[in-house]
């Protein structure tokens, strides 16, 4: 059973599936569905369309550089079939999954790194802009206390602290 990979989007494309284009050059170019076959036709280019695995890759979004890639490549030389290597690539297969879903949670982990503090900013900055809507206006007249507390960084905190050490 052969799995081709759409030429737009760079999914599985399984056997009995998708639709395959053959230009007037016998370049053949298949298509996991009919989004990544029209997407095509209008001659878009699948690194600027944001849901395709070319535009994830080239803006740091999927990791590109692993060793485990390596052990996905297509090969056409066949390999004589033999019990054990066969037991032994299964079991390797297992392993490579595991390894690669390790390396990818810790990718993911590293690209988010920094949004937490700019999304508290950003949360923050919304709701000191829509106080109106949590508390009335006139509460916030009469009572000053239900204003907000500006935030601080713990960055500046501990800034400061060391100014004040020294």
């Amino acid at each position: 059973m052969r799995l081709e990979k759409c030429w737009f989007c760079s999914s599985t494309v399984y056997p009995g599936h998708g639709i395959q284009f053959v230009r007037n050059d016998a370049k053949i170019f298949r298509f996991c569905r009919s989004k990544c076959h029209k997407n095509f036709k209008m001659k878009r280019n699948p690194r600027k369309v944001k849901w395709t695995k070319a535009y994830r890759r080239l803006h740091g979004k999927d990791m590109t550089q692993d060793t485990t890639f390596e052990f996905e490549r297509k090969r056409n030389r066949p390999e004589r079939y033999d019990r054990n290597l066969a037991e032994n690539t299964l079991k390797a297969i297992k392993k490579i999954v595991k390894v690669r879903a390790d390396r990818e949670s810790n990718h993911i982990k590293n690209r988010m790194k920094g949004n937490k503090s700019a999304e508290r900013k950003r949360d923050a900055k919304e709701l000191e802009q829509s106080i109106h809507m949590v508390k009335a206006p006139l509460t916030l007249e009469k009572d000053p206390s239900y204003t907000l507390p500006k935030i601080q960084e713990k960055v500046h905190l501990r800034s400061e602290e060391n100014r004040m050490e020294e």
